[in-house]
């Protein structure tokens, strides 16, 4: 029961990545106000996740610029943590809240092209509040590891999917990634999920390890948590070892890692060999990403151990 505690509608209603990133921010919305009742738009498959975090207090479903699902209405305060333009206020706006937070509204903050995307929803809060002596978390340890969910240790991931086929790298290259750090003594398992399944077996076959492609989001998160290293595109599980501190390296392209990638930390190593200006949604490799050698790669496998 919400009793007469006032509310706040927050949207955020995209994939498994940008629910990590915008983490931070709702945890800087629950720290400016502790006292409301906070309601997060967000996908039904996210929503234990939320939960988990500790930062809302409720959830209703929404999945991008689609009209969500029983939401309050008449918020006091509706955060647009989704987006920069008509699109995704006009979700929130249907709600009638009395007051919209949004980029780009009349007397809000301005979206910054070039900001990255934790650090630009905590702007949205520290200065459209306004919270101007707010201390932005990052996005490590945001989410605890998923209770009573049993996962093994120390395995070495390497992740094949990714959203668009543009920031996919080669399966032949992530086999033989694979492939080495099998000699090296890692202990590997392929993940993928749904379309990125059949890949994920193929590069396991090739590569001579095993492959894990029907994993519960809880099941991934867990494994994850307990993982030795993560290797993965730009993509949500590459975030989700950012979260749980575990080493990472991180292949980039067509989008810059200034604007994705991971905490300023040598346990996490972004390769990019790009300018930020290609097609994030396209359907085939970005020419950025195909420049990434299984060098490249291996060399910051060392880096991030090491540091570690």
């Amino acid at each position: 029961m919400s009793g007469d505690r006032p509310t706040v509608l927050v949207l955020r209603a995209l994939g498994l990545g940008d629910f990590f990133t915008g983490l931070p921010a709702l945890a800087l919305l629950r720290r400016a106000l502790p006292n409301d009742r906070i309601v997060l738009a967000v996908p039904r498959w996210l929503a234990p996740l939320a939960t988990l975090a500790g930062t809302v207090d409720e959830t209703v479903h929404g999945y991008e610029l689609e009209p969500l699902l029983n939401p309050p209405h008449g918020a006091r305060l509706a955060v647009d943590l989704h987006g920069n333009g008509p699109e995704s206020r006009a979700v929130l706006e249907a709600t009638g809240p009395r007051r919209l937070l949004a980029f780009n509204a009349d007397g809000c903050p301005r979206w910054r092209t070039d900001e990255h995307e934790v650090a630009r929803w905590c702007r949205l809060l520290t200065e459209g509040l306004p919270l101007p002596d707010a201390d932005p978390p990052g996005v490590a340890g945001m989410l605890p590891p998923p209770p009573g969910v049993d996962a093994p240790s120390g395995r070495t991931i390497v992740h094949c999917g990714a959203k668009a086929g543009s920031r996919r790298w080669p399966a032949d290259r992530f086999a033989a990634v694979a492939a080495i750090l099998a000699t090296q003594g890692h202990d590997v398992v392929i993940t993928g999920s749904g379309d990125e399944a059949a890949t994920a077996h193929a590069i396991a076959a090739e590569a001579g390890v095993r492959a894990a492609t029907s994993l519960s989001l809880a099941e991934l998160l867990a494994l994850v948590a307990r993982a030795r290293l993560v290797v993965s595109g730009d993509t949500g599980v590459a975030h989700v070892a950012s979260n749980y501190r575990v080493p990472s390296v991180v292949l980039f392209g067509p989008v810059s890692p200034r604007v994705w990638g991971p905490p300023p930390d040598p346990r996490h190593q972004a390769l990019f060999h790009g300018d930020g200006t290609g097609n994030p949604h396209g359907t085939t490799p970005d020419p950025a990403l195909l420049r990434i050698s299984v060098d490249d790669v291996t060399a910051a496998v060392e880096k991030a151990l090491a540091a570690a």
